[in-house]
Order: structure tokens, then C-alpha cells, then sequence
């Protein structure tokens, strides 16, 4: 099961935007964030695709749900209009968002080329 974050959570584990005005990442290993709903098609299309890379990224990076419906806060603060939208956070430099139900080798070749991670 992929971990869900909550604003608090959020706060520790990837970005402390209370704290900080300049985007500082606060987690060990690389990150995406999946902000969607339960009730999108297109996100119940890409959960099952996430599970598996989590899987196969094991170590290398950690894959993160925001529920857009419970979390506006945070849906607001990265300015989240289309579900589902994923955030490829690198260890350094910035994150940056796609849009849509992409498919399993779009999200590889940004873990490769935005996350700098390479697959076992």
C-alpha cells in the first residue's frame, strides 16, 4: 500500500511550507506524489501502475497519495486543476508536475530522467 499524506505529514516528510518560502525537500530519496480522487476513473487507472513501481523502485524512491478531496490545502498549494497530476520530487533541484493517466514507461523514463534513479 502506497502512503498517504496528510498536510502534517506532508509538512515532515517532503516539504515544510509553513517553514520555508524557498522549495526545500525534507525526505532522504526521491518522491512522487500522486494527488487524486476516488471517485476518477483515470486515477483507479494509474493506482495499479504506481503499486507495482513502488515495488520495483523499492529503496530508491518512496510513492506518496495525496487525497485531493481531503487535502485542498495541499491540492491549492501546488495549484492541482486536472487529476490525477503526479509530482516527481528529486532529491535536488525542483519538482515538477505531470498531468494524466500515464502510462507505466512515461513514469519510468521520469523516474530515470527528473528522479536521477535508475531501476535495479
Amino acid at each position: 500500500m502506497l502512503e498517504h499524506l496528510t498536510k502534517e505529514t506532508f509538512k515532515e516528510k517532503i516539504f515544510n511550507f509553513e517553514q520555508n518560502k524557498e522549495w526545500k525537500f525534507e525526505g532522504d530519496i526521491p518522491c512522487m506524489i500522486d494527488f487524486y480522487a476516488d471517485w476518477c476513473q483515470p486515477c483507479k487507472i494509474v493506482a495499479p501502475v504506481l503499486e507495482e513501481l513502488a515495488g520495483e523502485y523499492n529503496g530508491k524512491i518512496n510513492i506518496f497519495k495525496v487525497n485531493t478531496e481531503q487535502e485542498q490545502e495541499l491540492s491549492a498549494l501546488f495549484g492541482i486543476k486536472s487529476i490525477p497530476s503526479l509530482l516527481f520530487v528529486p532529491k535536488d533541484g525542483q519538482p515538477q508536475m505531470a498531468m494524466g493517466a500515464l502510462p507505466k514507461d512515461s513514469f519510468e523514463k521520469a523516474i530515470k530522467e527528473v528522479l536521477k534513479v535508475e531501476k535495479n
